[in-house]
């Protein structure tokens, strides 16, 4: 018998403060304040200390309070596996804040600084989910447009750590290259590509 192919269900939830342990399941599964809980782009380390007393993880349940959530987080079959960290441009400062990545133009974009996978569940479908679910996500927040900096070629990581995803990746998704950056990531270039939400661009 050929084998049946499994049919998964899949959902794309915000990061709140009650599926914070989600989060912390694919970004950081030892809870481990030195490493990544994705703060880097969002918060300084003065930041962190009025957030939360300098640590780290509870600096971000605090973002995760917020209007708009720093992220997004994709399950299967009820099981995180994936997490995108998404929001408006303007409210992620280190990026506002850049000259290395400037604006493009006045369309008030939602950026993805970066995406993550969890292990033991790579090479099997989640990033293209996690992408589909960030943009639903996105456009029901009322964003115009979402902009993401991948590098190219592909198997790049940022020096920050973070996975900023690949032009094929984006592509797939929808978006196209508009530009370049000044920025490097392992010394290669990065992209700025875009997808436009409005109906009528």
């Amino acid at each position: 018998m050929p084998e049946t192919a499994s049919i998964h269900r899949w959902q794309t939830h915000p990061v709140t403060p009650e599926n914070f342990e989600d989060f912390a399941d694919v970004i950081n599964p030892t809870r481990r304040d030195t490493h990544c809980w994705c703060l880097s782009h969002r918060l300084g380390v003065k930041d962190i200390e009025e957030l939360g007393g300098g640590n780290r993880e509870t600096a971000m349940r605090r973002l995760c309070e917020r209007e708009n959530p720093p992220g997004v987080i994709t399950y299967r079959d009820g099981e995180p596996v994936g997490w995108c960290s998404i929001g408006p441009r303007a409210e992620i400062p280190r990026l506002a804040a850049s000259k290395l990545i400037r604006p493009v133009d006045g369309v008030p974009v939602w950026s993805i600084i970066c995406v993550v996978v969890r292990s033991g569940h790579r090479r099997q479908g989640v990033m293209a989910r996690l992408l589909e679910g960030a943009v639903e996500y996105a456009a029901s927040r009322g964003a115009p447009a979402i902009e993401a900096h991948p590098v190219d070629p592909p198997g790049r990581m940022d020096t920050t750590m973070a996975f900023v995803g690949t032009r094929s990746m984006f592509e797939q998704a929808g978006f196209r290259v508009i530009g370049t950056t000044d920025a490097v990531a392992s010394r290669m270039p990065r992209l700025i590509m875009r997808r436009d939400l409005r109906s009528n661009p």
